[in-house]
C-alpha cells in the first residue's frame, strides 16, 4: 500500500482536520500524540473475553499516532488503556476519552532485538483491590513475567526461565474467566521444546496471579496447560468460557485452535490440520502469507484476529461454521494486537515500525471501531 492511499484512509477515519495534524512522518524521537477523543467508558472488562455488541468496522477512528511498535494492550478499571512499546520498554497510558499518551512505567531490564522486547500486558481482575499490572518481556538471558503497581520503582519477577530467541518469544498474557493468568510462549526457534512436557517453551501456561502453577492444571505442580505450539500470540475466551488461541505457522499454515487442558497441538510434528489422532486439529487455518496472526479478541459471537504479514483483520464466526472473512486488506499495513475496550469498541494496533513493515505517516497507530 502506498503512503498516499494510507493518508486518504486516515482522512476518512478522522476527518480533514486530523489529517493536517498527521502530515509528517514521526521520527523515532517524536512523542506519540492523541488524534481523537472518544466517549467516556464504563468500568472495564478483560479485553480478551467475550463482550456484547458488534464493532462497526466501517467507521475507523485513529486514537493515537506516532507509537513505536505497540505490542501489549490492556484496560484499567477507569477505562484508560495501557500500551507497551516493544523496543523502548515503555508502558504508556491513554486517558479515558482519549488524549496524549503518558509514560507511566518502564521495564528497564527489557532487551529488544529480533522479536523480543516488552511484549504482553495484563491487568489484574482484582485491580481495584491490588492495583497489579503484569508484563511479559525479554531479558538478557530469558523471557520473564513481572507484576507491579504503577507506583513501584522495580517490578517483581513472578515467572522466568522461558527460553529467549531472536524469534518466537510468544509473549501474550491474559486473565481467563477463572481468574488465572494464561501465558502464550514460543518455541524460540527450537521446535523440540514444544513436545517436551517439562519445558515451558512452545506451550500455553496457566498460572496463579502470584506466578505459581495453577491448581487444576493437567499435571499437578506444572504450569503447562497445553503443548505442541510454535508461537502463541493471541488468547481469547467466548461468553461460554471456551478458550481460543492463535498460532504462527512456519511455511504453510497459521492456526486458530480451541484450547483444552492437556491437549497436544502438534508442532513440530504437524503444521495445520493433520490425520494423527495424537494431535488436536485447528478449527481454522490460513496460508502464512494471508495471516501471520498475532492478537485476538472476541466481541459477541465473533473472534477477531490481527494479521501481520497478511495486513488484515480476520473475523471468525463462532457459530460452528468457523468460516473466516477479512477486513482492511492492506489498508493499514501490519496489524499486531486487537482488544475489546470497556465500552465494547474494538481497538486495533499497527506494527509497521517493527523492522518488517513499511511505515507511513502516523505509524504506528491505534484505531478504534465503536460498538453498534
Amino acid at each position: 500500500m502506498t503512503t498516499g492511499s494510507r493518508t486518504r484512509l486516515l482522512a476518512v477515519a478522522t476527518g480533514a482536520a486530523l489529517l493536517s495534524a498527521c502530515s509528517d512522518t514521526p521520527s523515532s524521537s517524536s512523542p506519540p500524540r492523541a488524534e481523537a477523543t472518544v466517549p467516556s467508558a464504563p468500568p472495564a472488562a478483560p479485553s480478551s473475553s467475550g463482550s456484547p455488541g458488534t464493532p462497526d468496522l466501517s467507521k475507523p477512528q485513529t486514537i493515537v499516532s506516532g507509537l513505536e511498535v505497540p505490542w501489549g494492550l490492556a484496560f484499567l478499571p477507569d477505562g484508560s488503556a495501557l500500551v507497551s512499546e516493544r523496543d523502548k520498554g515503555d508502558i504508556l497510558r491513554i486517558p479515558v476519552g482519549g488524549g496524549d499518551p503518558e509514560q507511566v512505567y518502564k521495564i528497564a531490564e527489557s532487551e529488544s532485538g529480533g522479536e523480543g522486547g516488552l511484549l504482553g500486558l495484563a491487568v489484574s481482575p482484582t485491580y481495584a483491590q491490588d492495583q497489579f499490572v503484569y508484563a511479559y518481556y525479554t531479558a538478557a538471558d530469558d523471557n520473564r513475567i513481572v507484576r507491579f503497581k504503577l507506583t513501584d520503582k522495580t517490578p517483581t519477577v513472578i515467572f522466568d526461565g522461558i527460553t529467549r530467541g531472536s524469534r518466537h518469544n510468544g509473549g501474550r498474557l491474559a486473565f481467563g474467566p477463572d481468574g488465572m493468568l494464561y501465558v502464550g510462549t514460543g518455541d524460540a526457534s527450537d521446535g523440540e521444546q514444544s513436545q517436551d512436557p517439562k519445558d515451558v517453551n512452545g506451550k500455553i501456561l496457566r498460572l496463579t496471579p502470584a506466578g505459581k502453577p495453577a491448581p487444576g492444571n493437567p499435571t499437578a505442580g506444572s504450569p503447562v496447560w497445553s503443548m505442541g505450539h510454535r508461537n502463541v500470540q493471541g488468547l481469547a475466551w467466548s461468553a461460554d468460557k471456551k478458550m481460543y488461541a492463535i498460532e504462527f505457522g512456519q511455511d504453510t499454515w497459521d492456526e486458530v485452535n480451541i484450547i483444552e487442558p492437556g491437549k497436544n497441538y502438534g508442532w513440530p510434528e504437524v503444521e495445520g490440520k493433520g490425520d494423527n489422532p495424537k494431535f488436536a486439529n485447528p478449527i481454522v487455518q490460513w496460508r502464512t502469507d494471508d495471516a501471520s496472526p498475532s492478537g485476538a479478541a472476541i466481541a459477541g459471537d465473533t473472534l477477531y484476529v490481527a494479521a501481520l504479514k497478511g495486513a488484515r483483520l480476520w473475523k471468525v464466526p463462532l457459530d460452528g461454521s468457523y468460516k473466516p472473512s477479512a477486513s482492511f486488506e492492506g489498508e493499514y499495513g501490519r496489524l499486531r494486537t486487537v482488544g475489546i475496550a470497556p465500552d465494547g469498541a474494538l481497538w486495533l494496533t499497527t506494527s509497521n515500525r517493527d523492522g518488517r513493515g513499511d511505515p507511513s505517516s502516523g505509524d504506528d497507530r491505534i484505531l478504534r471501531f465503536a460498538a453498534s
